[in-house]
């Protein structure tokens, strides 16, 4: 079976883009820079496996995704080169076929480029973005034009850069020294190179005004949806109820076809708001037996599956449980985690909290419990 692997490269060191760190973990739009590559890659339906090559003395980041299950980190090298390399040897024994290698400081790269550079690596054993050069170029020195430049079949390379896996990296293996970009090291190697129209705002930020482009650029396309969920559960027979995917101990249970796990069924009906795809009942129906005691975190799942197919990602979700007992404040940590876990979050992004009804209306009356959530989705 075919997979692709994107490698982003990471390791970098400089810093003439200023603000005193490394740009690929500046603030940018909300997030840092490598936060919003990484999410177009994690959103792009053509990419199995990702890559982060990081500087080997990067304490921080190695120790912030040493924990993402859906990255595969190494180390870098002395330069860029010597980072891809790293990165290809790293991918070895998994099955890939193709890799597309991107630079970490290119935030604003699409999923249509991604997927034009997949779908050219069909019939070639390498593809490239570049964008024709449209503008006069000049030869200076010393601040004075000293001539002009035929711009004739002139492009200007951008990442991601594609090619077969096995290829490329036997031929960055034979590569000695440094290169421009991945392109020059496969046509050293004699690796036919076809060019996949670029994007003008896949930009690359080098300087300090490359940050305030870029941030506008991501500021027009990005959208982000809301989406609220509700839901109600009576009390009946049991020793405990499960709230959030925790069972906490209660001297009733809660009735419902499924597990009755309230907070989790307005979650997922929140994200299913965020995407307009109805609620549990339309993807679950109560009429199917086979749903009969399920546990809601399948529910849940499909739900973030759902998000993921058509290229958000969960930025946050805020679940309120409404009821006079159980007590929910000494289980909160423990139910973000749960629910961070099956969403593949972390639990900084996931809120539980609880609050009464003063003991108005049926959950004042100790009748069930209710919950209310929102979901905050985001596509870029």
């Amino acid at each position: 079976m075919e997979r692709t692997a994107a490698l982003i490269v990471a390791a970098g060191r400089g810093q003439r883009a200023g603000g005193g760190v490394p740009k690929q973990w500046r603030a940018l739009a909300g997030q840092r820079v490598a936060d919003w590559t990484l999410a177009c890659f994690r959103n792009a339906s053509a990419v199995d496996d990702i890559m982060l090559v990081l500087a080997e003395d990067d304490r921080d980041a190695w120790a912030e995704f040493s924990d993402c299950n859906d990255l595969i980190l190494t180390k870098g090298g002395t330069d860029r080169a010597g980072s891809v390399r790293n990165g290809l040897d790293a991918l070895q024994n998994r099955s890939i076929t193709k890799v597309l290698i991107h630079d970490v400081a290119r935030p604003c790269v699409t999923p249509d480029l991604i997927d034009a550079i997949c779908a050219a690596l069909d019939q070639h054993e390498g593809a490239a973005p570049g964008l024709p050069v449209t503008d006069a170029l000049w030869t200076g020195d010393v601040g004075l034009v000293t001539g002009t430049q035929d711009r004739a079949h002139l492009f200007a390379a951008q990442t991601p850069q594609g090619f077969h896996y096995e290829a490329i990296r036997a031929a960055h293996a034979a590569h000695p020294g440094e290169a421009a970009d991945d392109v020059e090291v496969a046509r050293a190697a004699g690796i036919a190179v076809a060019i996949v129209p670029g994007d003008a705002d896949n930009i690359k930020i080098t300087r300090p005004e490359d940050f305030v482009r870029a941030e506008r650029i991501l500021g027009h396309s990005m959208d982000v949806r809301l989406g609220n969920g509700y839901d109600v559960h009576r009390f009946g027979p049991g020793d405990f109820v499960t709230l959030c995917g925790v069972e906490v101990a209660h001297d009733r249970g809660l009735q419902g076809h499924s597990d009755a796990d309230v907070g989790m069924h307005a979650v997922t009906d929140a994200i299913y708001g965020a995407l307009a795809e109805g609620d549990i009942g339309q993807h679950f129906p109560p009429s199917d037996p086979q749903w009969k005691g399920a546990a809601s975190e399948i529910f849940l799942r499909h739900a973030v599956e759902l998000a993921q197919s058509r290229g958000y990602r969960i930025s946050n979700v805020d679940c309120t449980l409404v009821c006079e007992y159980p007590k929910i404040g000494p289980h909160a940590v423990a139910m973000r985690q749960k629910m961070a876990d099956i969403m593949g979050l972390s639990p900084d992004a996931v809120s539980v909290k609880a609050t009464t009804s003063e003991r108005l209306g049926f959950t004042g009356r100790s009748e069930g419990i209710a919950s209310l959530a929102t979901a905050a989705l985001v596509r870029s």
